[in-house]
């Protein structure tokens, strides 16, 4: 029998940060229960525990993720293990073995800028399995927010925009924004318009996707005639 939720308490809770772009690119690819499972686990005690890196070993002994496998595969170290190989073959986290005194560990990385640094640090042998453990997440840097750059880049905001911006903000992560003000300022289009069809190709495309689409002459990341929809 399923046992029912009573629902979120009332008062202050915590809650934890998933990339927009896990929904947009990554979620509509996953097909494998026990992977979406592992996979939101490891973004719930990255951001929890504020590391970088996370063992299987620690894993294995989280009686959550155990309880929550167990409900969709007997063998739960199997599970574990299956989830963290697809996920990183789908490119969501990063592997990498170390031995010690203590014996093998693999270790595994959220692939995102900062992921990606801490993994190449112990690649070059930077760090030990010790030091890597220990590695924190950065605090986010106080960041202007949408009405700021808004008002700095582009002028007065009316009653009506203030709720499309707020959705925005709600929507996409701060440093997209500032990106796509930067994009709108660069190519001299200072629109709401223009700056929302460039967060939601984003969304699609990836952030990245951007440098992809300029040439070294340094053409505008949208083409002529998407610029002229878009101004129009």
């Amino acid at each position: 029998m399923t046992e029912k939720f009573n629902g979120f308490p009332a008062g202050e809770l915590r809650f934890t940060s998933v990339p927009d772009l896990f929904f947009a690119r990554l979620l509509p690819q996953i097909d494998n229960l026990v992977e979406l499972k592992v996979t939101l686990h490891f973004f719930w005690v990255h951001y929890r525990q504020a590391r970088h890196v996370i063992s299987k070993a620690e894993l294995l002994a989280d009686e959550t993720l155990v309880h929550s496998l167990a409900l969709v595969d007997s063998d739960v170290d199997r599970a574990i293990a299956t989830g963290l190989d697809r996920a990183v073959l789908r490119g969501t986290l990063l592997h990498i073995q170390l031995e010690d005194e203590h014996g093998r560990h693999d270790l595994y990385f959220l692939n995102s800028e900062r992921g990606r640094q801490a993994y190449a640090k112990i690649q070059e042998g930077e760090l030990g399995v010790v030091a890597a453990s220990g590695l924190e997440v950065a605090p986010p840097q106080k960041r202007p927010n949408i009405f700021e750059l808004y008002e700095d880049n582009i002028g007065l905001i009316s009653p009506i925009l203030a709720d499309e911006l707020k959705d925005a903000e709600a929507t996409y992560p701060p440093e997209w924004i500032e990106d796509a003000f930067k994009i709108a300022v660069e190519n001299n289009v200072r629109k709401w318009s223009y700056i929302r069809a460039v967060l939601e190709r984003m969304a699609t495309s990836g952030r990245d996707d951007k440098a992809e689409k300029q040439d070294t002459s340094g053409k505008a990341w949208y083409t002529d005639d998407e610029r002229a929809l878009i101004q129009h």
